[in-house]
Formats: structure tokens, sequence, C-alpha cells
């Protein structure tokens, strides 16, 4: 699995268990499972089954064109013995499987592809299965709710205005002679301007009150602050060319922000034809920004 990992979590049972999806295929984490099981239990006792094995064999058959099939038979034939014992590492480089991965890290543990998890998830008990395909099909029709939502357009949006954003930053501020990571931090730099402006704290301060959660503050955006961001990264491309400091910016986009929120807010309001519940009254009144000084 590479680091462009997009990751959620399902409940399962009271528990928290990780999603990872890596390209079109979404894993699981056995690790998280496990802990939903009584008793000693470790993923290597499943894999040393013969009846695992097989099913991992056939899997690996129908994805995977790459699978070493002379290693496989070699497992194979040991599976089942009781000095038999391998791990989700040894299978992987041994047969070059993709069905499990074996992942160190933040989000470190072993990962099973959906099809495998599932069948992991009979060993720990037939309801817990059909409790975790019910959560995994819960977060896929949510997922898809999501694609289709004016959410998503704005997050596209706001992703496709960064660019232009990015570009003006590599344009002004970055010397051919600095270091790939002098050139990330001077980027994230400039995100967290915009963070400032809009959201009134960066990327690191919203994660530290937030460690709870997946992904970034805009994953957890209103329509109204994406479609604002997309502006702000159009307006700070401009301010950028125009050579104005990070502080004289900051205040203009923090302006900026305030105005255009507020009558995004008073528009959206004022469509609705029955009154704000409290919940989304509080969504959008509780937005944090620092009211603009008068001059």
């Amino acid at each position: 699995m590479n680091s462009r990992l997009q990751k959620a979590r399902i409940e399962v049972q009271g528990t928290s268990i990780r999603v990872l999806r890596h390209g079109d295929r979404d894993y699981i984490s056995l690790t998280d499972m496990l802990k939903a099981k009584d008793g000693d239990f470790f993923i290597s006792d499943w894999l040393r089954n013969r009846n695992t094995v097989e099913f991992l064999g056939v899997w690996e058959k129908i994805y995977n064109p790459d699978f070493n099939y002379g290693e496989f038979a070699t497992i194979k034939s040991q599976a089942g013995l009781n000095s038999y014992k391998i791990s989700v590492a040894d299978w992987t480089l041994k047969t070059n499987a993709i069905g499990l991965q074996a992942k160190a890290g933040r989000y470190g543990g072993t990962y099973a592809h959906t099809d495998i998890a599932f069948e992991f998830g009979m060993w720990i008990s037939p309801e817990f299965k059909i409790y975790l395909i019910r959560e995994f099909q819960r977060l896929k029709e949510q997922e898809q709710k999501k694609l289709s939502s004016p959410w998503n357009v704005n997050r596209a949006l706001a992703k496709i205005n960064y660019r232009i954003h990015t570009d003006a930053i590599q344009n002004h501020f970055i010397p051919p002679l600095l270091n790939s990571k002098q050139i990330a931090s001077i980027y994230a730099t400039e995100a967290d301007l915009l963070n400032m402006a809009l959201f009134a704290c960066t990327a690191k301060e919203w994660r530290k009150a937030n460690p709870q959660l997946e992904g970034n503050m805009r994953d957890y955006a209103t329509i109204e602050q994406l479609l604002v961001l997309a502006n702000l990264e159009s307006m700070n491309a401009e301010l950028i060319h125009m050579n104005l400091t990070s502080e004289q910016r900051l205040a203009k986009l923090n302006d900026m922000a305030i105005r255009q929120l507020k009558i995004l807010i008073q528009n959206t309001i004022s469509f609705n034809p029955e009154p704000p519940s409290p919940k989304e009254k509080s969504k959008y009144l509780d937005i944090p920004l620092k009211e603009p000084e008068n001059d």
C-alpha cells in the first residue's frame, strides 16, 4: 500500500475497525477485528489452517495475475501440520499475494481485501461476520451519496482552484535550489494561511483538537465553507502575483471569507421554507472566524 490512501472506520458490535482504500480495492483491518475475539487468537493461527490457505489461493488466482503458484503449492502442502507456521509478511513475500497486506506506521497492522476480511469474520463469529458486512455496505452507501452531493462538487472545485494557488506559490516563493522538503514546507505554510483565513486554525491545531477524526479539516467543512475556500484559493493566487505580504493577504482573505460566508448563510436560510433546526443553526453560526476590525 502506498501513502496515498483513503481512510475510514466502521463500528461492528462495539469494535472500531479501520478501512483503507487502495486504488479500486478496499482493505479491512484484521488486527482491529481481532479485538472482538474472546481468548488468545492470532492471525497466524488462521493463516496456518488448510481451508484458509486454499481460499486465499483461489482468491489470488482470480484477482492476481502475478501470484506465485510454485511457492503457493509448497505452502499448501504444509498447511495444517503442527509444525507449520507462516506470517502474513512471509505469505505476501513468498507468493506475491495482494489479498493480505502487512502495513507499518500510523495505520499499521494486517489488512485484508473485503472478500477475505468477511471470511476472517467467520472466525470471530457468524454474527460478527453478518454485522461486518452490513456496516461495510453502509459505509459504501454513505460514500456514494457523498460523491453525488453538492458537497463533493465544491470539494472538487476547491481542489482545482488549489492548483492555481500552488502554481502561484511555485512561481513566486520557490527558488530552484530548494529541496523537496523545503518546498513542501512552503506549500504547507500557504495552505495554513487559507486555513487560518477560513477556519481560524492551522492543520496541526485542528488535528490536535480532533484526534479521533480521519482526514483533515476540509473533509469536514460545510458546502458553504468549501465554496468560499475555492474563492480564497483563486484570490490568494492573485494577491501573491501582486506581491502582498502574508500578513496583508491573511487580513484580506479573512475579511473576504467573513463577507462571503455571511451572504451564503443568509441565502441558505432565506431559501429554506422551514425555520432552521437548532443543529442547522449551530452549523451556520458556529463559524470560527474573527470579525474584521474597523479601520
